[in-house]
């Protein structure tokens, strides 16, 4: 991988016109004073005076609008005493203007998604807002304007610094990325791609002010910048916006400095061993490789997928088919300078990690011994197209992604690495093996060295001027309508219908771009009496499944879907089979035909399920220790009503599901599929570019047929809260890992249906669901500097008196007694002085934007259509609810709140090592408000596990 969600009148009434054909490259937009430099498939760029270059991708498809500001400015462009400046600098943006004082909450309250992020060669900053010239001329305004007026002063600098650090931390808690870290620091001796983007801990500790001041000064300037529009908006109002905003803003007198160093060839094999704390081993490797642009990097691209590929790899062959791996991974680094192929894998247990390193590397550096074949490179190269076909799809995605090849030089190798890969031959694959898969080029971790060293040369970055002065690229791809999220909208469209067999079904047409289609199949099947026993048998079913079927291998299938450029992805568990489905409108027929397939007739091949259960329980034992993992279990634990192990709404401990998963056999899985799996109950629901009648028929063909005549009747596991549910504190010890986590959550007695749940919803937001701008967010993060991840969660069931709130956040464990002081103190402020009615009137606001943004994404309205079935709902639910949250007012969330909310009955664990106290964090999203219409898992007793 790449490193770097009457019928028949109704249905012919919304009958789909044929696909969009791909569109001819068109006249561009032009402003007076903007520059128009190039223009392929459909997205043009623009220069400034300034130096600002300016990048157009117009997409009326999703009503959304995608802003992306990129610097130039990475890891790689740090001095000495520098490390982390770029990333240290990307925290400090987010920390306002003399325009935008508190950034976070001026993007919250227009419902944005957004993130920054730093990496070796450039520094981003995005935002996905619902479509509208306000927002748009918003949120240029903003870039522009934290691109040179940001406030980057020493009391923000103070406050940031710890969660900074905390950030820091969180990547110590893996041996995994470590080792990575540590091979990469050892491959390159004196390019700055051998030093993590998070920086060294005491330069990102000890930085003057003055310093950071001067790199931001330095490199965030017009000409050292690019603008990046993608999604519905207006280009000649886009334009109008830079100019007006970016343009207004003095192109710099100082000369940009530009990097020099380049890492001369390696000369002889370096090892690395790192020992640390863990449970599963990891060993690994490193060659050196040519630049991103280098017109050999897709031969390098496919020569990794052959080597790594689940189940066509030779790693995965050689590690993981024998039980010497659990799983093995791999990734090439494609950069503005000469990057790195690498390769890793998780050692099983009871194997040497230093035989498992060993079979690894006779298997990379055997390529030159062992040809690759075409039938591999065209295996590798169709699923590399794929992956890149469906990402092409969504111009959000691409927005971003153009940062990492204008990183490389120029946004234009977005498209040239498409024309090379598909052009890859067998000879280019096994010429870049011969030339760099050579122990002398090489850095391992866990590895002994070899005798005889050879220079290994790596060519120089090609001129890319010379390269791309006549590349035009193709026509653009087929477009999409303008849709309206409005739950109204989108309820005048959907058509619901229920086919013979029992199986609802819920479709929206409608016109995408690239003609993509998302789906969601849920079957349910099986009894609280019938499910008895049976969780690990449950939980590999769907996996199995697509394992082979009497006709396909596991190969068989992915090669099917590679060529479809489709993906079929199984799930669920204890009485709810899913299946997710993206493809296209030509290809979804053969997609739902494969599924058929897989449902009538799947082999459940035991060698599969031995294969699944390794790596199943090899992730679970690399979590005994992780305190992201105890925390949030020891807390559904103590909240579940269900205490028998056999029941399916039990909750497990690691060791549990460990075994769990080891004891199930090859006759419990097909005893699940022969006796309880039914076509009679369940839910499809289609979005995107197809046809419905002709939809229909192939669920009527495909969808229906298979599972047990005499099979129970599906009944749905209900949940009660638990009645001796515990409150107060306990720790769980993890010895030397460098982060804590924090869990705490309560029930509610009451549904989603319940009258005070919008109320509660709100109180929430405003709390810590919403991120970032959070009143949590603002004093543990941004005041006291304590966490880089807090929020809280409001998780309602449906159709149950269940509600579980939650509060989680990630620490220093020195600095835990002082977090869980700071979160009651809001937690207690937040009952006792309630919320004011500004407050309210923004959460309202931002939330009804967000849920805008959710239901702009096919896959996410794929299930929410397919919830509402499974819960008797329509989108009128959804309308009323948003109806219901916009009259609220703070009077009534703040009865709601103190009416059903007591902090003293939290239940508040933490998990991290207390007893060295300068120590780390986990990752933990910030929370989002659940999904009004989405179950949680018939499994869980408590809040979704952060």
């Amino acid at each position: 991988m790449r490193l770097l969600p009457a019928v028949a009148a109704a249905l012919a009434a919304v009958a789909f016109a044929p696909p969009a054909p791909a569109a001819p490259q068109q006249d561009v937009p032009m402003v007076e004073g903007v520059q128009h430099v190039a223009t392929v498939e459909g997205i043009s760029e623009y220069r400034l005076p300034n130096g600002l270059k300016i990048l157009l991708f117009p997409d009326v498809s999703r009503p959304t609008v995608t802003v992306n500001c990129t610097i130039f400015v990475g890891s790689r462009h740090e001095g000495y005493g520098e490390t982390g400046m770029a990333h240290l600098l990307e925290h400090m943006v987010f920390k306002g203007t003399p325009t935008f004082e508190d950034v976070p909450k001026e993007l919250k309250d227009r419902g944005a998604v957004f993130n920054g992020s730093t990496w070796l060669d450039r520094t981003n900053y995005y935002e996905t807002l619902p479509a509208s010239d306000e927002n748009l001329e918003f949120a240029i305004h903003l870039e522009a304007d934290r691109l040179v007026n940001s406030y980057v002063k020493q009391e923000d600098l103070d406050s940031e610094m710890t969660v900074v650090r905390n950030e820091f931390e969180r990547g110590e808690n893996s041996p995994q990325r470590i080792l990575m870290q540590r091979m990469l620091a050892t491959a390159f001796e004196w390019h700055n791609y051998g030093k993590s983007t998070i920086g060294n801990r005491a330069d990102i500790e000890r930085v003057p002010i003055e310093n950071l001041r001067a790199f931001y000064e330095r490199y965030y300037q017009p000409d050292n910048a690019m603008l990046i529009v993608a999604g519905s908006f207006d280009p000649e109002k886009a334009l109008q916006y830079a100019k007006e905003h970016f343009g207004a803003i003095e192109k710099p007198t100082r000369v940009l400095p530009q990097t020099y160093t380049e890492e001369p060839p390696q000369d002889g094999e370096r090892t690395v061993i790192l020992r640390r704390v863990g449970d599963v081993a990891q060993v690994g490797a490193v060659y050196h490789v040519p630049a991103g642009p280098d017109p050999a990097f897709a031969a390098v691209d496919v020569l990794e997928s052959i080597l790594t590929d689940n189940p066509s790899g030779r790693l995965y062959k050689v590690l993981v088919e024998t039980k010497r791996a659990a799983s093995v991974s791999g990734g090439t680094f494609a950069l503005h300078d000469p990057g790195v192929l690498l390769f890793t894998a998780e050692v099983a247990t009871a194997n040497e990690p230093q035989d498992v390193l060993r079979l690894m590397l006779n298997v990379t550096e055997g390529v030159p011994a062992e040809p690759v074949t075409e039938e591999e490179v065209a295996r590798a190269r169709a699923r590399l197209l794929a992956r890149r076909e469906r990402a092409a799809n969504d111009t959000s995605r691409i927005a971003v992604q153009l940062s990492e090849w204008s990183a490389q030089g120029d946004w234009r190798l977005y498209f040239l690495y498409r024309d090379r890969l598909e052009e890859v031959t067998a000879a280019d694959v096994q010429d870049v093996a011969e030339r760099f898969l050579q122990s002398d080029n090489r850095t391992a971790g866990l590895f002994l060295p070899t005798k005889e060293p050879q220079t290994i040369e790596i060519p120089s970055r090609p001129d890319l001027a010379e390269m791309l002065k006549d590349y035009e690229g193709r026509d653009v791809a087929a477009a999409g309508e303008a849709f309206d999220p409005d739950p109204a909208a989108i309820e005048e469209r959907v058509v619901r219908t229920e086919l013979p067999s029992g199986l609802e079904v819920a479709l929206l047409p409608k016109q995408t771009r690239g003609d993509t289609v998302d789906a969601r199949l849920s079957l349910r099947y099986g009894t609280e009496d019938t499910l008895q026993g049976l969780s690990g048998a449950t939980n590999m079913l769907g996996p199995l499944m697509m394992r082979g079927t009497a006709e396909l291998s596991k190969q068989e299938i992915q090669d099917r879907l590679d060529e479809l450029q489709a993906s079929l992805r199984p799930g669920g568990a204890d009485g709810n089979l899913t299946f997710t489905i993206t493809a296209k409108r030509d290809t979804l027929p053969a997609v739902m035909e494969l599924l058929g397939e897989i449902l009538k007739s799947p082999a459940l091949p035991p060698e599969e399920l031995e294969l699944l259960q390794q790596a199943t329980i090899a992730q679970i034992e690399a979590q005994k220790s992780e305190p992201q993992a105890l925390a949030p279990t020891e807390v559904r634990r103590a909240l579940s009503n269900y205490p028998n192990p056999e029941d399916p709404r039990y909750v497990p401990t690691l060791e549990e599901q460990a075994k769990m998963i080891a004891e199930v056999t090859p006759q419990e899985v097909a005893a699940v599929y022969n006796t309880l799996l039914t076509d009679a109950s369940g839910e499809l629901a289609v979005v995107g570019s197809f046809d419905p009648d002709a939809v229909l028929e192939l669920a009527k063909e495909n969808l229906t047929g298979f599972g047990a005549p005499d099979a129970p009747s599906f009944a749905r596991l209900p949940q009660v809260p638990n009645p001796d549910a515990p409150s107060g504190d306990k720790e769980i010890a993890t010895p030397g890992k460098q982060n804590a986590v924090y869990y705490a959550a309560l029930q509610l007695p009451i549904s989603q249906e319940h009258p005070d749940y919008p109320a509660l919803m709100i109180g929430d937001y405003i709390l810590g669901s919403s991120g970032l701008s959070s009143r949590l967010g603002d004093r543990v993060r941004q005041q006291e500097g304590l966490s880089y991840g807090v929020g809280s969660q409001l998780t309602p069931r449906v159709k149950d008196e269940l509600t579980t709130f939650g509060v989680y956040a990630i620490t220093n464990p020195g600095n835990v007694p002082k977090l869980k002081t700071v979160i009651r103190e809001e937690l207690d402020r937040l009952i006792a002085e309630g919320v004011t009615p500004a407050e309210v009137d923004a959460a309202k606001t931002s939330y009804l934007q967000k849920q805008r943004v959710n239901r702009a994404s096919d896959s996410q309205l794929a299930t929410k259509l397919a919830s509402q079935l499974y819960n008797d709902r329509t989108m009128a639910f959804t309308a009323e609810l948003e109806a219901q949250v916009a009259a609220l007012t703070a009077e009534e969330v703040n009865r709601a709140l103190r009416e059903h909310l007591d902090p003293a009955e939290l239940y508040v664990v933490v998990a991290g090592d207390m007893d060295a106290p300068d120590q780390a964090p986990a990752d933990v999203p910030v929370g989002v408000p659940t999904d009004p219409d989405a179950p949680a898992p018939d499994g869980a007793a408590g809040p979704a596990s952060p």
